[in-house]
């Protein structure tokens, strides 16, 4: 019902920039309806771990890993959801994935981060690499 697709992974030098995209497409019904929108990492042979999550009012949480140096925004019209990342660390290195909770009834509770399983639809995800 919903597509999630995310661009603008790469690999940057210790200390770079780079700021990832995800489009959400599908059901207009669900895409009207969306909770809450997210980004998970899963470095290799580690566990999946929210980064970051952004709520239908606007409101942020982030993990305190990346607090101070990511960023979650969105636009709404464009159904899109940004993470911007500044002064990237070695171990940032992962696949990055977005997800959201959308539907009619849908809610995000505010530990939705450790949650992933409450996610609903999922990107392909986005490789990142930064070096040192």
């Amino acid at each position: 019902q919903v597509q999630l697709v995310e661009s603008g992974g790469g690999s940057v030098q210790s200390g770079g920039s780079l700021r990832l995209s995800c489009t959400a497409s599908g059901a207009t019904f669900s895409i009207n309806h969306i909770s809450c929108m997210a980004w998970f990492q899963q470095a290799q042979g580690k566990e999946r771990e929210g980064v970051a999550v952004i709520y239908n009012d606007g409101s942020t949480t982030y993990a305190d890993s990346v607090k101070g140096r990511f960023t979650i925004s969105q636009n709404n019209a464009k159904k899109t959801v940004y993470l911007e990342m500044d002064n990237l660390k070695p171990e940032d290195t992962a696949m990055y994935s977005c997800a959201t909770v959308a539907g009619w009834g849908t809610s995000c509770p505010s530990n939705i981060l450790q949650r992933d399983r409450d996610f609903g639809y999922w990107g392909q995800g986005t490789q990142v690499t930064a070096s040192s």
